[in-house]
């Protein structure tokens, strides 16, 4: 049997995340009789992918950002269109960066392959709009959440649930008696797991804030030991930042060594995303920080119509764990709510912790990995 070519596009950490579980499935599912092509991170070239260009190239969000760097992704979309066609892969499968990965696979719609996007746009948070035109650029939409699919097949597009990756993360699995071991923090010491996001934008604007939040806790809070994990991409930013932050920080990175930090805290301060679900998953009470470039904030709120950011608070649908966005994201107002978690006995901490146990239903923590269901659903296509 002739083996299958699966040219797979991500733009992100997360994406990246994404790809390589997928990329696992696949390779499990096929008994290894598969191959792969396109661009991706670390964890996707550990499978087996030849990144076309650096993935991190791609990893930019919001227009500020975006305009310095247009002509050099006008010129990686011209390269990517050129290689995909030479490759003629089995299948085209785009990984969230939409307007990126998108553009590609509307571009080579000519081809007659099956293309597939992994990731929903959040048409319920704004530009509902998109679900139409969505069904353009590709084929088949794979999404993380429950309530997604209806947005999608209203206007035609075939849309298939396979569940949210966080729950086969190994985010509720950690060491938190083997890591505080490990870093010589006491058992009954305050730990404050601190994530300024995983892009650079994210880390040049929240890490002063960050660093003064921690400066104002350890005031407080004299025995409090801070943790930072990071990711690759940004390592070396955040190291140069929380070098002059208070509570000699340990920086930790890799999955594993995150894990474990999380069921080591006692509170955690980060940046609005995916991590969110993984520190309710580890049952880590938070407080949800964000900030945009000052453009890009103010056409925000006119667009966006969900009332919350944190995906936690989205799928309860009601505000579990605090927000502090923009203008609220002063170390002032952090120190004030991370204050109330890291209290002994915190009835905050509590009620965040009730939340979980309702999230991680909704989730369906226990079922079929979602990276299994996408890699059953890309093999049924293409067959």
């Amino acid at each position: 049997m002739t083996t299958p070519l699966i040219y797979l596009l991500a733009g992100e950490v997360s994406g990246d995340l994404l790809g390589g579980r997928l990329m696992a499935a696949l390779r499990e599912q096929t008994g290894d009789n598969i191959r792969f092509a396109g661009v991706g991170g670390t964890l996707m070239q550990a499978q087996g992918l030849h990144s076309l260009f650096p993935m991190e190239e791609l990893s930019l969000m919001g227009i500020a950002e975006v305009l310095p760097h247009l002509p050099n992704l006008l010129r990686r979309l011209k390269e990517t269109e050129a290689d995909l066609r030479a490759q003629a892969p089995a299948a085209l499968v785009t990984i969230d960066a939409p307007s990126f990965t998108l553009r590609i696979s509307q571009r080579v719609a000519d081809l007659g392959m099956p293309r597939l996007h992994y990731v929903a746009p959040q048409v319920w948070a704004w530009r509902e709009g998109r679900a139409r035109t969505l069904a353009r650029k590709t084929d088949r939409l794979l999404t993380l959440l429950p309530f997604e699919p209806p947005y999608f097949t209203r206007y035609g597009l075939p849309a298939d649930y396979v569940g949210h990756p966080v729950i086969e993360g190994g985010a509720g699995q950690g060491d938190g008696a083997g890591f505080r071991a490990r870093h010589g923090i006491a058992a009954d010491a305050p730990v404050l797991i601190v994530l300024p996001g995983s892009r650079r934008g994210e880390v040049g604007r929240l890490a002063a804030v960050f660093g003064a939040t921690v400066a104002a806790l350890v005031r407080r809070f004299p025995s409090l030991r801070i943790v930072v994990p990071t990711v690759a991409p940004v390592a070396s930013l955040v190291q140069q930042a929380v070098g002059v932050w208070p509570g000699q920080p340990i920086l930790v990175t890799g999955g594993a060594e995150k894990f474990d930090a999380f069921a080591a805290g006692t509170a955690a301060l980060a940046a609005s995303g995916t991590v969110a679900l993984e520190l309710a998953l580890a049952d880590l009470p938070m407080v949800i920080a964000y900030r945009l470039n000052g453009l890009t904030w103010q056409l925000a709120r006119r667009l966006v119509k969900v009332p919350y950011a944190s995906l936690v608070n989205l799928i309860l649908d009601r505000p579990c764990v605090p927000e502090l966005l923009q203008e609220a994201c002063t170390p002032d107002r952090l120190a004030q709510t991370l204050g109330g978690l890291l209290m002994p006995s915190s009835e905050a901490a509590a009620e965040q912790r009730d939340g979980f146990i309702q999230l991680r239903e909704k989730l369906g923590v226990g079922r079929e990995l979602p990276s299994a269901r996408a890699a059953q659903i890309i093999l049924e296509t293409i067959r």
